[in-house]
């Protein structure tokens, strides 16, 4: 008897996975790929979107197909600021362009001086300005500097959307998607920031997330959801269950701080230090703070390793020293730092670093987890409530697995629970989770992976 399961699609900026999962929301099969990327019609690095395309349609009808599994339904998680236009006829248009792309300062500026100034452009759509990683920049873009092309524009859709649509041809937008540092969504008003309309810009009207629709696939009736944020997916596991107010912490190449459970509106203070909101399933501001931890702790690595003469991964052999914390705090109080600079808050690295400070590795190394800490601390305490009520901390990704840096954390936040959380997949997951709410499935019990880390 052939499987019945659930197919996510989660495309990354680098790579991509078609997961299988249970009805249970256990992962039976995973497999990942990629695409060399191509290049968009301005010669700038872009998604090879006619390969993932491709993909996607071989994928499903292979599966349809199947002896092995019974495919019922499916679902897409993709990485946000990305946009697919289609014509009258519903072709796309252009290239899939990359949200690394530069854009003109002026372009942007344009908008937030006809709407009250960048501070309160950025407070209103919770984005703060990031050019066209603001998926709304991209469009004001085109339209502005491509009208040619944007004359034939007929549907706008996010990639989570577009990629639903190739199966089901309908025209979908959805809250995670528009809410997620868009610069389009009006976060006051909870609709679409006038500035769209004003500019002749019509997009859908965001439908719940759990939306899905039939379709047939080699004579196979699939149901098949609309696509989510892969951000906001990663985020709904945490909703199941009794776990109180929460704040995720989902740290790798960027640390980016969750907190669902923070009603109050975003400041100009916390968009100047990279906060902004992202949309939960249920169709709530998330306020979220980032920090580009893994950078900042690769270069420091890097550093060490260079003057100490130690492999690259010498560091994760590592585990944390109590004596050596208190030492080091000692010697380095207040804004006497060695890696960053003195200046309070500041991420830079210091233009000259004194490693002679340190007699081995590992103290220079504790040091550098003690700095980094600090900032992911300051990057926490924005986004928590003046009436914080938070109880419990979740640490997902590759610094759950740091032992120092988890102590620290431990050490940080004294009334609160710390926990790391080893959910493999959690986008995919949280994908799979949506569709099987919208059928209408009892949720079962999920197994997050919680560990406490004692300070």
């Amino acid at each position: 008897m052939k499987e019945k399961v659930i197919a996510v699609f989660d495309i990354g900026k680098s790579n991509k996975k078609l997961l299988l999962f249970d009805y249970n929301l256990r992962l039976v099969s995973e497999n990942e790929t990629s695409f060399p990327e191509q290049v968009d019609d301005d010669g700038f690095a872009c998604d090879n979107i006619g390969a993932i395309e491709k993909w996607v349609r071989d994928s499903v009808s292979a599966l349809s197909l199947s002896d092995k599994y019974d495919l019922t339904a499916m679902n897409f998680a993709t990485y946000g600021a990305t946009i697919a236009y289609l014509d009258k006829d519903g072709k796309r248009i252009t290239p899939i362009y990359n949200y690394l792309k530069p854009v003109d300062e002026k372009l942007p500026e344009r908008l937030f001086r006809r709407y009250g100034g960048q501070d309160e452009f950025c407070r209103r759509t919770a984005s703060p300005a990031l050019g066209m990683l603001n998926s709304g920049i991209q469009i004001f873009w085109l339209k502005s500097e491509k009208p040619d092309i944007f004359s034939k524009v007929d549907q706008i859709l996010h990639f989570p959307q577009y990629i639903s649509y190739l199966f089901t041809g309908k025209i979908y937008s959805e809250h995670t998607s528009v809410g997620c540092h868009t610069s389009m969504w009006d976060f006051d008003n909870m609709k679409y920031h006038p500035w769209l309309s004003d500019h002749g810009i019509k997009l859908p009207e965001p439908v719940s997330v759990m939306t899905c629709n039939e379709i047939e696939s080699e004579g196979k009736k699939i149901m098949t959801g609309i696509g989510i944020h892969d951000s906001s997916a990663s985020l709904a596991p945490y909703f199941t269950g009794k776990r109180g107010n929460f704040l995720l912490m989902s740290t790798g190449t960027w640390c980016i701080n969750m907190n669902p459970f923070n009603p109050e509106k975003l400041t100009t203070i916390q968009l100047d230090n990279d906060c902004l909101c992202y949309m939960s399933v249920s169709m709530q501001p998330v306020k979220s703070s980032r920090l580009f931890l893994g950078n900042m702790h690769d270069n420091g690595v890097r550093i060490l390793s260079d003057h100490f003469r130690t492999s690259g991964n010498y560091y994760k052999d590592l585990k944390y020293d109590n004596d050596l914390i208190q030492m080091l705090k000692g010697k380095y109080s207040g804004d006497r730092k060695v890696f960053f600079s003195s200046e309070s808050g500041s991420r830079e690295f210091r233009d000259k670093i004194d490693l002679f400070e340190f007699r081995t590795f590992e103290e220079g190394y504790h040091q550098l987890m003690i700095e980094l800490s600090e900032l992911t601390i300051a990057s926490v305490e924005l986004i928590l409530a003046e009436n914080d009520a938070t109880e419990n901390i979740y640490i997902t990704g590759g610094f759950s697995r740091n032992n120092i840096f988890l102590r620290l954390m431990a050490q940080a936040f004294p009334s609160k629970r710390v926990f790391t959380s080893e959910v493999k997949n959690g986008t995919a997951l949280g994908a799979a989770l949506v569709i099987l709410q919208a059928l209408g499935y009892p949720l079962p019990e999920l197994n997050l992976g919680l560990t406490e880390i004692s300070s």
